[in-house]
């Protein structure tokens, strides 16, 4: 019989001067999807009468559209709204539905799983330190001379929205996806989003600051309202969208984090339809990469960041973009060349690049300095775009690998990390 369970709490590890995150954790599952289990099962961050369904793989193999047509009209006969339907990275939907409906639907012999609907929250031209430092400077692919060339790939930015009419921005607007509220074009009221896409790929044009890879198409995809909330059906429909342009899209960037675990199997043990959708767009060849989050505590129990099949980025605090830990800080008391005092660490950590006082494009045309492992993160993807644009037809597997094998090591080490390893630092001059 299909389980109810809780889906982990996300956040958006956002720059802020204090990150902070979720501490709540997700209860075990449950085998008895009864009404009165629907209505007793609150956890922390769920939305009353809100779910996400997802049906079983078996179910679809013979005509994906027509069954996961008929489960959609079948939840509307139990009186639910559907709010989205997931054909791409997995097959499902959500909906607004009683708990008896929702119970009913869980006996669905088609359905898999049945996950109460949580929210997600934001917690957090000159040549930016962290551009320095990876010397994305140094990379022929980026040549970045003050000169308007543009690095030839796209990027999708899971997140609040990016202004989509930034002058250092180059936005693919033909290719911005609303999944918080569907009937408005986007737009980025927050300023997270905006600011993750400039160290992506703001542009060389001797205005403003430059990106990791100068030009690069960026997909807005928001998943997060103008308060910085939103929910977990919202990132599915987010990487669901992904998918369906995995031709086309090479690298997405998901500075996203919350309480959760690898199940190991791409979320088919744990019933986590994040990891099952996130591993459909990786098999389909997009790169994905996440903030390790803030909470300066091991990965491992934090999630997309614990996923094996993404690249987990944690954060270096760096004030100059120059190793030698000589810089002299400046929106924050960390030393310079360190681990980032927030950030988390482990065994899941693929990567660390800066993330302390990273200058970049903002809403309404914009700059910002911020801080948080959502500003390491774009630094490395990219950087994947860098070697995307080089190698098009690289797996996610490669890319991971390229960037970790040219990983340097000059960086004070152990600082603030919590762990014995000392994470290569993201480093371009090769790409």
């Amino acid at each position: 019989m299909p389980k109810l369970f809780g889906a982990a709490l996300l956040a958006l590890a956002l720059a802020a001067a204090s990150p902070t995150s979720a501490t709540a954790t997700a209860p075990a599952p449950t085998d008895t999807p009864t009404a009165a289990a629907f209505a007793t099962a609150t956890q922390p961050g769920q939305i009353p009468g809100r779910y996400i369904v997802t049906l079983k793989d078996a179910a679809v193999q013979s005509d994906a559209t027509a069954t996961v047509n008929a489960a959609v009209a079948h939840a509307a006969s139990l009186g639910a709204t559907v709010r989205h339907v997931y054909r791409h990275a997995l097959y499902g939907y959500s909906a607004a539905m009683s708990t008896r409906a929702a119970a009913a639907v869980a006996d669905d012999p088609r359905v898999q799983s049945v996950q109460p609907e949580r929210r997600v929250q934001a917690l957090a031209q000159t040549v930016p330190t962290g551009v320095d430092r990876a010397e994305a400077d140094l990379s022929p692919t980026a040549a970045i001379d003050g000169k308007d060339t543009r690095v030839n790939v796209d990027v999708a930015v899971i997140d609040t929205g990016v202004d989509m009419n930034h002058p250092d921005l180059n936005v693919y607007k033909a290719g911005a996806k609303n999944c918080w509220f569907p009937q408005l074009s986007v737009l980025d009221l927050h300023g997270h989003g905006t600011h993750v896409a400039g160290t992506v790929g703001a542009l060389d044009n001797n205005t403003g600051v430059v990106g990791v890879a100068p030009g690069a198409r960026i997909w807005p995809v928001q998943v997060l309202n103008p308060m910085g909330q939103g929910t977990t059906a919202d990132v599915v429909c987010g990487i669901d969208y992904v998918t369906r342009h995995a031709d086309r899209i090479d690298v997405v960037n998901m500075s996203l984090g919350g309480n959760g675990a690898d199940d190991g199997k791409c979320g088919t043990v744990n019933n986590d339809a994040m990891h099952k959708a996130i591993c459909a767009s990786v098999a389909a060849g997009v790169t994905y990469v996440v903030a390790a989050a803030n909470n300066h505590a091991d990965a491992k129990n934090t999630t997309p960041a614990s996923y094996d099949e993404v690249i987990t980025v944690s954060a270096l605090a760096d004030f100059d973009g120059k190793p030698g830990g000589l810089g002299k800080a400046s929106c924050r008391t960390d030393r310079d060349d360190t681990f980032a005092d927030f950030s988390n660490y482990g065994a899941d950590i693929d990567l660390i690049a800066p993330g302390v006082c990273i200058r970049s494009t903002f809403k309404n045309g914009g700059y910002s300095v911020l801080s948080g492992t959502s500003m390491a993160a774009p630094h490395v993807a990219g950087g994947a775009a860098l070697f995307k644009a080089t190698h098009p037809g690289a797996s996610p597997a490669a890319v991971k690998a390229a960037l970790v094998a040219a990983g340097g090591t000059d960086w004070l080490w152990p600082s603030e990390d919590g762990d014995n390893t000392k994470e290569p630092l993201l480093r371009l001059r090769g790409f």
